[in-house]
Parts: C-alpha cells; sequence; structure tokens
C-alpha cells in the first residue's frame, strides 16, 4: 500500500504564552481558535510535561498549532541557522490584499519588511510575539512559469548537491524582480 496524504494536518511551535499568542493570531490576522488541549502527561511518551497545546483555524483546513510548556528551560531559536530562514508563510489573494495586510500589521505597530519580489509571488516578513518569522505571500506567477520551474527542479537539485552553489536554470526569475 502507498501512503496517500490528504493534506498537512496542522504545524505546531512552541510559544511563551498561549493567551499571548492565540490573541495575536487572532487579532493580526484574523484567525479563528479553534481549540485547546491540555495535559499533564505528553500522550505520546508518557512523560509527566505539563503543556497547552492551541490550535487556530489559518484558513482552507491549515491549521496552526502552539505548545505553551512551563516547566521546560525558556524556548530559544537554533542560533546557528539565519532568522530569515525558519518561517511560516501564508498566501493572501493578490498584490492588493497584501499591501492592505501589510497596513493592517503596521497599523499594530509591528515592523514590516517588503514587499520582497521573488519573481513568482511578492511577500512581506514580520515577527509574532515569540519570535517566529511570519511571511504573507501573494502570487503574480503564470503557469508557463510554474510548469517551466517544476521541470528544472530536479536538475537545479542535483547540480546544487554536486556544487552547493546557485544553478542558474531559473535564472529568469531575477529578470522578473525589477
Amino acid at each position: 500500500m502507498t501512503i496517500s496524504l490528504k493534506r498537512i494536518h496542522h504545524v505546531a511551535y512552541r510559544c511563551h504564552d498561549a493567551k499571548e499568542t492565540v490573541s495575536f493570531y487572532q487579532k493580526v490576522l484574523n484567525m479563528d481558535f479553534q481549540l485547546a488541549i491540555a495535559e499533564d502527561n505528553v500522550p505520546s511518551t508518557g512523560e509527566p510535561d505539563p503543556y497547552m497545546h492551541v490550535f487556530l483555524d489559518a484558513g482552507m483546513g491549515n491549521v496552526l498549532a502552539f505548545f505553551e510548556l512551563p516547566t521546560q528551560p525558556d524556548m530559544d531559536r537554533d542560533h546557528n541557522t539565519p532568522l530569515w530562514v525558519q518561517h511560516i508563510a501564508f498566501e493572501v489573494d493578490d498584490l492588493e490584499a497584501l499591501m492592505a495586510a501589510k497596513a493592517q500589521v503596521e497599523s499594530f505597530g509591528i515592523e514590516v519588511l517588503g514587499p520582497t519580489h521573488h519573481g513568482i509571488f511578492k511577500s512581506i516578513y514580520f515577527f509574532d510575539p515569540n519570535g517566529h518569522r511570519i511571511e504573507l505571500a501573494a502570487n503574480i506567477s503564470t503557469q508557463e512559469q510554474m510548469t517551466a520551474l517544476h521541470e528544472v527542479a530536479p536538475e537545479m537539485l542535483d547540480e546544487w548537491a554536486k556544487t552547493k552553489k546557485a544553478p542558474r536554470h531559473a535564472a529568469w526569475l531575477h529578470d522578473l524582480s525589477d
């Protein structure tokens, strides 16, 4: 039997404060708070480790979850990974929606970077109260561009694996960024 995935059930991150985190995502990104699960023991391991696990509706069946772990050492980031690498990216309808989202996020006093042009989408970036980088992206690609990128992806990955240098198969993306 072959595994057949339907969708991502949820993606979970750690947070400093579950209530503050839920409030941020409700207020800033208009996410609905779906449910909370709290336990004194970890179900998968049986370890005693009280936690609050909160789930937010990120749209179209996507769920973003967070764990507050009060008995664990303070959360921190992976200092060997640049801040820009690990992020949560959400899609918005179009460029108009992206710019409206930027204005809304900034209205809460949150610093926003962008929009940044990635050739096939434009995006903005900001941080949640836990230090997680959030990206909002508006697709601007054509089907032809996406087909071309899909076709060269295996060659690009093979070249990268051998050289660890950026392959030029999709260099045309940078021409679209102007």
